[in-house]
């Protein structure tokens, strides 16, 4: 079972079909989901998520292609489910970044905040993507198909992967910090708007990103000859679950409410249904004096 080039081995068994189709149909659905939820209610940050669906579903149609090559594997499909796979819950955490932001302005809370809106998205997007870049650069260089290259590239994936993980730690303590201020301190909005649900939502999709991501650096730490690279059910686990789970926590809860609150428009209501939400300056504008929001903050820009 060697790969075809200098005999290197791609992978230590003959990648699973079934479960290679049954993700790409899984993704696929959940990915065709978002598309509509971010095209009906113009969520526009949550297109990193989206393209990172994409991404997930290429690959493991790289690995079905891989199993009809068993053993005689080839490089390109090989380096396709690697690296759409290891950079697409970079983009993930993207839209999970940028949702923060908003979070905190829908509860009127960026005096609460650890990090002030003007650089809460732009810190935590510019790490992630710098993490992307190392990650990507790390498969480009994978790709020359040699032993070395490939044992390179890993060394570079794995500096990635913990730029991510230093990234996304911050940022859950800023997003903790946060919560236990608001606990302490509510503004008198957050009594009125559902802010918390979309957090802990925030939360889930963080923590399952996060134990993503230990579980890839400790792979990439054993090596091509580690244990999780010579059992394919660990990717299944910790990877194609978790990443499809925060893919469907995000589908079932999804962003749009938090801007719709704000500015009005559409949001997505149990997944796929649509419901038009006023603004809080829609109302100020038509001068009703209709139950809502009135107190979240004009200036909230999303």
């Amino acid at each position: 079972m060697a790969g075809d080039n200098s005999g290197f081995q791609y992978y230590h068994y003959d990648p699973t079909l079934v479960g290679a189709i049954i993700f790409v149909v899984l993704f696929v659905a959940t990915t065709s989901l978002h598309s509509y939820q971010f095209l009906q209610t113009r969520t526009w940050f949550m297109i990193p998520m989206v393209v990172g669906g994409f991404f997930e579903w290429i690959g493991y149609i790289g690995r079905a292609i891989s199993h009809t090559q068993t053993p005689n594997w080839t490089l390109g499909p090989y380096i396709i489910q690697t690296l759409f796979l290891l950079v697409a819950p970079a983009l993930f955490a993207a839209s999970i970044y940028m949702e923060l932001s908003r979070i905190i302005l829908l509860a009127d809370g960026e005096a609460h905040a650890l990090i002030k809106k003007k650089w809460l998205t732009k810190i935590f997007v510019c790490g992630d993507i710098l993490s992307f870049c190392m990650q990507g650069a790390g498969g480009g260089i994978q790709s020359g198909g040699t032993a070395s290259n490939l044992s390179t590239g890993s060394h570079i994936i794995t500096g990635g992967l913990f730029v991510q993980l230093l990234f996304f730690g911050c940022f859950i303590a800023v997003a903790v910090h946060f919560d236990l201020a608001m606990h302490r301190m509510p503004t008198s909005t957050s009594c009125t708007v559902p802010w918390r649900k979309h957090l802990i939502t925030l939360y889930v999709g963080s923590v399952l990103i996060m134990i993503r991501s230990i579980f890839r650096v400790v792979e990439y730490i054993q090596g091509f000859d580690g244990y999780i690279l010579s059992h394919e059910a660990f990717l299944y686990i910790f990877d194609a679950v978790l990443m499809l789970a925060a893919m469907v926590i995000f589908n079932v809860v999804h962003p749009s409410e938090v801007t719709a609150l704000m500015n009005g428009g559409k949001k997505a209501k149990n997944g796929w249904k649509m419901e038009r939400v006023v603004g809080w300056h829609q109302r100020v504008e038509s001068d009703t004096s209709g139950v809502g929001i009135a107190e979240i903050p004009r200036s909230a820009n999303v």
